[in-house]
């Protein structure tokens, strides 16, 4: 793997100036898709549902959620259709084949520095100050990275044989939006549900980037170090999965 980083930095570059290319609006897309999705959900959540929000404007604390849903859904996304997207380099060219869905990672981590740019400006504007966690978000921002690619590893690989998976993730990342508390905190939750909604993995990580970013409320640390540790046990079972099915890849997708 070492010695093909030039062609993993190749494929991530490409990938990021393609994503764009042809659209009216370029690269502004960045910042107008979460602007968007945050005032979609603060409407719905915030206005009519009238969820309690830890006493920071709801705009805020359902764009801190989405920007941290947004980096695991695009990887997860990229991530598991990467091999069918790239069929005909993949039985063309030799090369391993982990390189496509690891690629992925250029795209995501662009979004979420020019995402993370942009909530510096609303946080001047709303008058909410750093929380001094914030040096954690890196770590947060790897653990999601680490648990999205380790599904994509898996989904990747089923969808070479089965293109039904690609119909199904889109299905699958819409119910696990609502399943996550993006736009909702754990709080809010009835507390006989919380024990089951903890059982996702995205729900300690969730929490802890508003927490990190806008001192909310803090998850506890055993539900946050079963988050991370999920995270690195997807990435290193998906993984395995991947590199026991590469071998046949280019004959059944």
């Amino acid at each position: 793997m070492w010695a093909a980083r030039d062609l993993l930095v190749a494929l991530g570059m490409r990938d990021v100036r393609l994503r764009y290319k042809q659209t009216v609006l370029g690269v502004a897309w960045v910042v107008l898709q979460p602007l968007v999705a945050a005032g979609i959900l603060s409407v719905v959540f915030g206005m009519v549902a009238k969820l309690p929000s830890d006493g920071v404007p709801y705009f805020l604390f359902s764009y801190v959620g989405f920007l941290a849903w947004n980096a695991f859904q695009s990887t997860l996304t990229r991530a598991g259709t990467s091999l069918v997207q790239h069929q005909n380099l993949l039985t063309k060219v030799y090369f391993p084949r982990l390189l496509l869905p690891l690629s992925t990672l250029f795209a995501t981590t662009l979004d979420f520095l020019v995402g993370s740019a942009l909530l510096a400006v609303l946080l001047v504007w709303y008058g909410v100050r750093l929380h001094p966690a914030v040096v954690a978000v890196p770590l947060l921002f790897a653990s999601l990275q680490l648990f999205a690619l380790g599904i994509g590893f898996v989904v990747a690989t089923a969808a070479a044989r089965y293109r039904d998976v690609q119909h199904l993730l889109p299905v699958a990342t819409q119910f696990l939006l609502y399943a996550s508390p993006v736009a909702y905190a754990i709080s809010a939750v009835p507390p006989h549900l919380q024990r089951a909604f903890l059982f996702n993995p995205l729900t300690s990580l969730f929490e802890a980037f508003r927490w990190t970013l806008l001192g909310t409320g803090r998850p506890s640390w055993p539900a946050l170090g079963y988050s991370v540790l999920m995270g690195v046990a997807a990435f290193g079972l998906g993984a395995w999965v991947f590199r026991r099915a590469e071998a046949q890849l280019a004959d059944v997708i």
